[in-house]
């Protein structure tokens, strides 16, 4: 039986330290999309290349991911997730100071490197404080920090615009790294006799090693469908994430402040309340249903996908806000409940591990779509046709969603 964390204040204090968290971590990847003019005016590149530098983040930032996630499974969950922060802030802040593509590239890399340490170890310390009754809308409140931080990342156009492209990275790569100082001294692991892994004397003792977590994955068919499903979704969230700001800025001829503002604020706006929706509607269907956390991402999907074909085929700017924002609203369902629902299918000291797994996949596969959008672009063919395909992508993750099962009682 899944019991209560007994410290509840520091339960939802972790949730609010980490909020900050999320908000630089998704702040920092994204900005760079929506200052395209004024960073390729400095540093000449094609649109192929200017893609390129959000998937080279996605590929190294999957491949690192399962092996970040059993950081956070073997070590320190809270000393993991502060080293992140430190690590990336720095690279953030070394971006600003690139003169070159080729350095650019290198220092998004290094980014995708350190950042994917992070969610695999935050979200698995939000499932040690948060059991039974909360766990799904305490992750969608964490991952409301995404939602703002990548809505604020159109903020980066506009100081791109007024003091130059680098000068975004300089100022929030020298706050990340402030506020990892103040983690050191404010963030906890959660006490060993109240997680989930503590309570069963069945497991065995000891750490967990790579083997036996990748051969606990692997041979679990839910987890299976899990992969095939955040790899190809992770296909229309790299997109959305890498050219929505060049679709609003070209499709409906606003100026690159106000395209990024626009394709990342109503965008997040919805996000944020799906995030809260989805994760307190699956908590409470939990209660009758032992597949709520699954079905809710799934049925959230089947809303999403027509908002965003909406978005693609209008020529008015109004109804293709309303598109984003449908999409963005049904579409965090997925976010709230990801964690959650891999807690329903996997042992629970793998459950970073797994995570990262996840990770990779989503960054391997999805993280191709921004380098697709540019060469469709250098082929003179319009992006409404990658968010076309994009849309057609999230029926079928649905339908994956759908046949995943539980493999033990939440309860």
């Amino acid at each position: 039986m899944n019991t209560p964390i007994k410290n509840h204040t520091g339960a939802w204090l972790t949730v609010g330290l980490l909020w900050i968290v999320a908000l630089l971590n998704y702040l920092d990847r994204q900005m760079i999309t929506t200052m395209r003019g004024s960073l390729t005016t400095a540093i000449p590149m094609t649109d192929a290349q200017f893609g390129m530098l959000t998937t080279i983040f996605a590929w190294v930032y999957g491949l690192v991911s399962p092996f970040a996630g059993f950081l956070a499974d073997r070590f320190n969950r809270s000393r993991v997730i502060v080293g992140s922060l430190f690590a990336w802030s720095v690279f953030t802040w070394l971006t600003g100071h690139a003169k070159t593509f080729e350095q650019l590239r290198a220092a998004r890399a290094l980014m995708g490197i350190s950042e994917a340490i992070y969610i695999p170890a935050a979200l698995a310390l939000i499932s040690d404080f948060h059991r039974g009754g909360t766990r799904s809308l305490a992750t969608g409140i964490h991952m409301t920090g995404i939602a703002v931080g990548s809505a604020l990342a159109g903020l980066g156009g506009v100081l791109a615009e007024r003091h130059g492209w680098s000068f975004a990275f300089t100022v929030f790569g020298g706050i990340g790294m402030g506020y990892a100082v103040v983690l050191l001294f404010t963030l906890r692991d959660a006490p060993a006799e109240q997680t989930e892994v503590s309570t069963d004397a069945q497991r065995p003792a000891g750490k967990p090693s790579m083997a036996d977590a990748l051969r606990s994955l692997f041979t679990n068919r839910s987890y299976l469908l899990m992969l095939v499903y955040w790899g190809l979704l992770g296909l229309t969230g790299w997109a959305v994430a890498g050219w929505m700001p060049t679709y609003f800025q070209e499709r409906f001829h606003l100026t690159q402040g106000v395209a990024g503002l626009t394709a990342t604020s109503y965008l997040q706006a919805a996000t944020l309340l799906g995030l809260i929706i989805g994760g307190t509607w699956a908590d409470r269907w939990a209660g009758t249903n032992s597949r709520a956390r699954i079905l809710v991402p799934a049925i959230g999907l089947c809303i999403s996908a027509p908002g965003l074909l909406l978005l693609s085929q209008t020529n008015v700017l109004n109804i293709a806000i309303i598109g984003l924002m449908i999409h963005g609203l049904t579409r965090s369902f997925t976010d709230a409940n990801m964690m959650p629902a891999l807690c329903l299918v996997s042992d629970p000291r793998y459950r970073a591990t797994g995570y990262g797994v996840l990770n990779l996949f989503s960054c391997l596969i999805g993280g191709s779509a921004p380098y697709i959008g540019g060469k469709l672009r250098d082929a003179q063919i319009g992006l409404n046709q990658l968010f076309v395909f994009a849309a057609l992508n999230m029926l079928v993750c649905a339908a994956v969603m759908f046949c995943v099962k539980p493999v033990r009682n939440p309860k």
